[in-house]
C-alpha cells in the first residue's frame, strides 16, 4: 500500500470509529515488504493475495458484509484484486472500490442504509 492509500485509509478508519463507534470495521494487513521466511510464515498462516484493505462486519438484508478497496485516484487493482472481488461478490458480500475519503463516507453511509443495499 502507498503512503498515499496509507494516509487515506486512515482517515477512513478514524472517520468511521468517531461517526459508527459500535460498527465492526478493521484492516486487512496484507500488503507491504516483508522477508522470504515472514513471507513463507505468513502465507503457511493462510494470507490470500487479493483481499480487500478493509471489512465491514455488517451484514445487511443484502449483503453479509462489506470488503473495501483502498486506492489512490490512479491506483489499479491488481489481478488477484479483481478475482477476490468476483469470488467474494458472488457468495453475497458486497465489494467497493475507494479512492477519495468522500466516496468512503458515501459508501459506508448507503452500506447502512436498510433499503440501499441493493
Amino acid at each position: 500500500m502507498s503512503n498515499q492509500e496509507s494516509r487515506l485509509q486512515q482517515a477512513c478508519i478514524k472517520w468511521v470509529r468517531y461517526q459508527y463507534p459500535d460498527l465492526i470495521i478493521y484492516a486487512i494487513p496484507n500488503g507491504g515488504k516483508r522477508n522470504a521466511v515472514t513471507g513463507a510464515i505468513l502465507k503457511a498462516e493462510g494470507v490470500l493475495a487479493g483481499v480487500a484493505d478493509l471489512f465491514v462486519a455488517k451484514a445487511t438484508p443484502h449483503h453479509h458484509g462489506l470488503y473495501i478497496e483502498v486506492k489512490t485516484a490512479k491506483g489499479r487493482q491488481a489481478d488477484s484484486q479483481r478475482a477476490f472481488e468476483e469470488a467474494v461478490t458472488r457468495e453475497g458480500y458486497r465489494y467497493e472500490l475507494c479512492r477519495s475519503f468522500e466516496q468512503f463516507v458515501h459508501i459506508i453511509r448507503t452500506y447502512l442504509q436498510p433499503t440501499a443495499n441493493s
